[in-house]
């Protein structure tokens, strides 16, 4: 789903309508890749385009076994901070260098 160029990328998704913004990243996660993550603290909050609102969670691993789903994700690797794939989204690069993501 990623243009040409951006193929990395942390996993993401929408809300569902009450949801907890915490229950969502540990529904995305187990979603896209079958791992069981515990969401930690909020370490980004930005209002976007007319009415989305974009948040970004540290999580913690906790389980699972890794099992992608194949129409969202192609492939999923672990990467080190310093050793960051080319054609990952620059947002999230920053996000996970604890830097403010400039959109």
């Amino acid at each position: 789903m990623w243009p040409e160029g951006r193929q990395w990328g942390l996993p993401t998704g929408y809300a569902i309508k009450g949801e907890e913004f915490g229950a969502t990243v540990v529904r995305e996660v187990r979603e896209e890749t079958g791992l069981e993550v515990k969401a930690g603290p909020l370490i980004h909050l930005k209002s976007g385009y007319k009415l989305r609102i974009e948040v970004a969670y540290e999580a913690a691993l906790v389980g699972g076994d890794l099992k992608i789903d194949s129409f969202e994700i192609l492939e999923a690797r672990w990467f080190s901070p310093d050793n960051l794939p080319d054609g990952i989204q620059e947002s999230h690069r920053a996000l996970i260098l604890g830097q403010t993501p400039d959109d």
